[in-house]
C-alpha cells in the first residue's frame, strides 16, 4: 500500500511540474553553452568563451515574452535580471553600467539576441528597470564579462538582483563615454 502512495505521490508532482511549465530547464549555471555558430537575417554569429569580454554600444529591452523558452532552454521571466548576448557562452554573468549615468548592475546572460544594428545586449524588463534605463527604451552601455560571487549567482537565479554596484567614477564614465563616441566615427 505504501509504495502506491508513493509512486501516486510521484505521478501528481510530475503531473503538477508540466502544469508549471516542466518542459522548461531548470535555472542552473552548469552546464554552460558556447554553441555553434548560426545566421540570423543574413549575419553569422560565433559563440565564443571570450573571458575578457568588455564592449561600449547600446543596450535595449525585452519583455513581452514572458512564458517563452530562452536560448538555453530556460522561462524567460521578464521581471527577472537576464539578458541575451549573440555570442556569450550560456549562462554567462555581465556587469552593465549605462554611460549616461554610471550605474552598475550584474546581468546574467541566458537568451541570444539582440539581432538589431548597433546593440550589444537586449535586457529584459527587470534589468532595464534596475540599470535605470526602461523609460529611454534603449542606452549607450558598457558590458563587461564578470566572475560574481557564489551569493551574487544565485540571487540571480532565482529572480533577485545581485548586490548593489557603486557607480563607476566621473573620471571612468568620461572615458567610457570617449569609446563610445569614437566608435560611432
Amino acid at each position: 500500500m505504501r509504495k502506491h502512495v508513493i509512486i501516486g505521490a510521484a505521478a501528481l508532482a510530475l503531473s503538477l511540474s508540466a502544469c508549471a511549465g516542466g518542459n522548461f530547464r531548470p535555472v542552473a549555471d552548469a552546464p554552460v553553452r558556447i554553441g555553434p555558430a548560426y545566421a540570423i537575417r543574413g549575419t553569422t554569429y560565433v559563440p565564443a568563451a571570450a573571458p575578457t569580454y568588455d564592449a561600449v554600444g547600446y543596450a535595449s529591452w525585452y519583455g513581452s515574452e514572458s512564458g517563452s523558452r530562452t536560448a538555453n532552454g530556460e522561462e524567460f521571466r521578464p521581471g527577472w535580471i537576464t539578458a541575451a548576448h549573440t555570442t556569450l557562452p550560456l549562462p554567462t554573468y555581465v556587469e552593465v553600467t549605462a554611460l549616461d549615468t554610471g550605474r552598475r548592475i550584474i546581468v546574467r546572460v541566458n537568451d541570444r539576441g539582440p539581432f538589431a544594428l548597433g546593440r550589444i545586449i537586449d535586457l529584459s524588463r527587470g534589468a532595464a528597470e534596475e540599470l535605470g534605463i526602461k523609460a529611454q527604451g534603449h542606452a549607450a552601455v558598457r558590458v563587461r564579462r564578470i566572475e560574481p560571487s557564489e551569493q551574487d549567482r544565485k540571487r540571480l537565479r532565482n529572480g533577485k538582483p545581485a548586490a548593489g554596484l557603486a557607480p563607476v567614477s566621473q573620471r571612468e564614465l568620461q572615458k567610457l563615454r570617449e569609446q563610445m563616441t569614437s566608435k560611432a566615427r
